[in-house]
């Protein structure tokens, strides 16, 4: 778990490949249930919305994961949530009986240069393509997007801080060592 563009998907495969265990993405289970995006169910139906579809989609991954005897001393699957996952209580729930929470911790330089690199800025100078947290602030210049991501960010590392079993920094480094690291600092 952690914020937009720390890695949770890309880091989430290459474990689970290494563990050979199922990979789960709760944003792609999301989209394959709804027909929709993450980001377009809150766009169009709301945060509420978006927070039932999310917690149904912890619910699918839930069912398919087998854990016996209230055993979790080994790794049954990988599961990457979405970025806002940590507020979103109920989803949180259905998840921590499953195993240990990872939060990958993105340097907040690397994440902000990644959202500003996907950002667009139409004829008119709107920005768009940001994530919602965002966009509904109306950022006017890209420095408005960075002084938005730095609240959003201090506000998220806390939140994650207090919900992760371990918290793990990462850096901007190959993705194969950042791999090393959480496994070094999940025991796994």
């Amino acid at each position: 778990m952690g914020i937009k563009h720390c890695g949770k998907s890309t880091q989430g495969r290459l474990l689970a490949e290494k563990l050979g265990v199922p990979f789960f993405d709760t944003d792609k289970i999301i989209e394959d249930e709804t027909g929709m995006t993450a980001r377009e169910i809150y766009a169009t139906s709301g945060e509420e919305a978006f927070k039932k579809a999310e917690v149904q989609a912890c619910a699918s991954v839930a069912e398919k994961i087998k854990v016996g005897d209230d055993n979790l001393s080994s790794v049954t699957a990988v599961i990457a949530t979405g970025g806002g996952i940590c507020n979103n209580t109920n989803a949180i729930d259905v998840l921590r009986p499953l195993g240990k929470f990872v939060f990958l911790v993105a340097q907040e330089k690397t994440a902000a240069d990644r959202i500003i690199r996907e950002a667009k800025v139409s004829d008119d100078g709107k920005i768009t393509n940001l994530p919602a947290y965002i966009a509904k602030k109306n950022p006017a210049t890209m420095d408005d997007v960075r002084a938005l991501f730095h609240e959003f960010y201090e506000e998220r590392v806390s939140i994650y801080s207090k919900l992760a079993d371990v918290c793990v920094r990462m850096d901007n480094a190959p993705k194969y060592v950042n791999m090393q690291r959480i496994l070094a600092a999940s025991k796994f």
